[in-house]
């Protein structure tokens, strides 16, 4: 298949309800742009770098997220299925503080793995503050260097 080659630059515009299929897209530039409701299947997004987004409600399904780095990120009522967290780093994952925009003095939905293979994983200086550990394969699980294992052998 051959492709027509266009370079296009749109500024001030509305492109609300365009459709791209089989397209080669490399390389785009995304300034100050509204892309709620947008759907994307199908694409090779390797090195896509996102920087002050909102992606609150956003759904990813079916995603092979290795190697991919999610820092300064507030993760209240996120939702991940069916992904690849290979080599997954998470840095500075926060609910959001009194005085930030989406702060709820309520609290939140608690944040859940289900179905999760964590093994060989690392926890480093984070809250797990009444964190309730179910049906799960704990061999070899360490806490600061000690067996579980045999913390609730020794009961």
């Amino acid at each position: 298949m051959e492709l027509k080659v266009d370079r296009l630059e749109y500024e001030l515009a509305d492109i609300s309800g365009s459709r791209f299929q089989k397209v080669k897209a490399e390389e785009l530039s995304f300034d100050n742009v509204n892309l709620t409701k947008t759907h994307i299947n199908n694409a090779n997004m390797k090195g896509m770098a996102l920087n002050d987004v909102n992606m609150s409600n956003i759904r990813i399904e079916n995603a092979n997220l290795t190697g991919i780095e999610i820092k300064n990120a507030n993760f209240s009522y996120a939702v991940l299925e069916n992904v690849h967290l290979i080599g997954t780093e998470f840095r500075n994952v926060v609910l959001p503080m009194e005085g930030d925009g989406n702060y709820n003095p309520n609290g939140y939905k608690p944040t859940s793995f289900v179905n999760c293979n964590l093994s060989n994983g690392q926890l480093t200086n984070c809250n797990l503050t009444n964190l309730d550990i179910r049906d799960c394969d704990i061999s070899g699980l360490k806490i600061n260097g000690v067996l579980v294992e045999e913390l609730i052998k020794n009961k």
